[in-house]
């Protein structure tokens, strides 16, 4: 999951965010040019980067334009859901319990991996919960046909187009046969942590001994893999990666931003109490993480939180992924904040966002989700307009841009 959502779980539903980003998709991309003459230049190009003939041959027929992944790419909404709203849903029973038994199911494997790799059960088994639900839901198409689709669709041809070719190194170093590249139904990953074909080709390891890398069928090479991709992505051994808090009212809002990492002893100073537990040394770095604004949850983000944006950037998704993996350590259910929390909708938020782009805000093209771009956007947007700038978005925010905007 990272430059591109990552499982079918996180692809469910086509909320009205989504249908509104894939018309504007829609409206500024549009695919020219034949597939079949595309495929035949791809496949000129895999031949010349190494690629076996026999190898292309076996995949080629699985390389075919489908429509409906094109559809199913341009309206992925779920994650357009609140953090409270989705941790619920991705973390419901039994998956909280079934996490717990996969642990201990497999303590021998992850104290191994752990030592290896310095990554703890805990954060593998989140990923492989909500990536697979523990390897059950690994995806039953082939996924040579989503990638070539993707890698041919205009939205982001750079991407998938390398992801087509370590998708045929993985046949041709031998660790999956064609037939055995079975993955979600649309995005192209693989196995029960649902690996693009990129990461699957440069992270994956041998962890039963058997010569092949098969993150599809064997457990020791998926939960050793995953440990291996977050350690290249610069995990921390021994670090923390998330911690629930407590804030006092007069905190300096425009603090809370992930690209402000302050030592705990400024928090300290700010008066941010750890929820449970204690927080670690004075010197130790983290961003104060408000997903749901300030009067939601609260968390200080680690370094290792910021490795795990490495595996996918949908900060809802990460921060899920993260949360779970202190609940399977030990930590207790989330305080949810106030129960009257403003959720904005899809429409809303593309509004807001045009507003922003007109005020000189460099936030892409509108599209009713609320990523990086447009938290830093709103923060600017409240601090001109003397709102608490904790980079959330609400109605008072819109109503006062409005108002602005109509007054010049």
């Amino acid at each position: 999951m990272r430059g591109t959502a990552r499982t079918a779980l996180k692809f469910l539903g086509v909320a009205l965010g989504a249908v509104l980003s894939g018309q504007a998709w829609a409206a500024t991309c549009q695919n020219t040019g034949s597939f079949d003459r595309w495929l035949e230049d791809f496949k000129k190009e895999a031949l010349a980067n190494g690629i076996k003939p026999q190898v292309l041959a076996a995949a080629a027929p699985y390389m075919k334009f489908e429509q409906r992944i094109v559809n199913r790419d341009r309206a992925q909404g779920v994650f357009n859901q609140s953090f409270l709203k989705f941790s619920d849903r991705m973390i419901a029973n039994p998956r909280l319990p079934n996490g717990l038994a996969q642990i201990s199911s497999h303590a021998d494997l992850f104290a191994k991996v752990e030592k290896q790799y310095g990554v703890p059960a805990a954060i593998l088994t989140a990923f492989w919960g909500l990536e697979s639900d523990f390897g059950k839901n690994t995806g039953n198409s082939n996924i040579f046909a989503s990638i070539a689709t993707l890698a041919y669709d205009c939205r982001r041809p750079d991407y998938f187009r390398p992801q087509l070719l370590d998708a045929l190194r993985i046949v041709q170093r031998g660790d999956l046969t064609v037939d055995e590249m079975m993955g979600g139904d649309w995005a192209g990953e693989l196995g029960a942590m649902q690996f693009t074909a990129s990461d699957y080709y440069k992270n994956a390891v041998d962890y039963d001994g058997d010569g092949k890398r098969n993150l599809v069928k064997s457990t020791p090479d998926t939960i050793a893999s995953a440990a291996n991709f977050l350690k290249n992505l610069g995990w921390k051994r021994g670090e923390p990666w998330l911690q629930e808090v407590r804030l006092t009212k007069d905190l300096p809002w425009d603090q809370a931003d992930l690209t402000i990492q302050l030592p705990i002893s400024q928090w300290s100073a700010w008066g941010v109490k750890p929820a449970h537990g204690a927080l670690p040394a004075a010197g130790t770095k983290a961003a104060l993480l408000l997903p749901m604004g300030r009067r939601g949850p609260a968390f200080l983000a680690y370094e290792n939180f910021q490795v795990l944006q490495g595996w996918n950037n949908s900060m809802v998704y990460v921060t899920t992924v993260a949360y779970f993996g202190t609940r399977l350590a030990g930590a207790p259910a989330v305080h949810r904040g106030d129960p009257d929390i403003e959720v904005m909708q899809p429409q809303d938020v593309m509004e807001l966002q045009r507003i922003l782009t007109r005020m000189g805000e460099d936030i892409g093209e509108p599209d009713g989700k609320v990523g990086a771009k447009t938290r830093a956007a709103i923060k600017r947007a409240q601090m001109k307009v003397g709102l608490p700038a904790d980079s959330y978005p609400n109605s008072e925010l819109l109503q006062r841009l409005r108002a602005s905007a109509s007054a010049r």
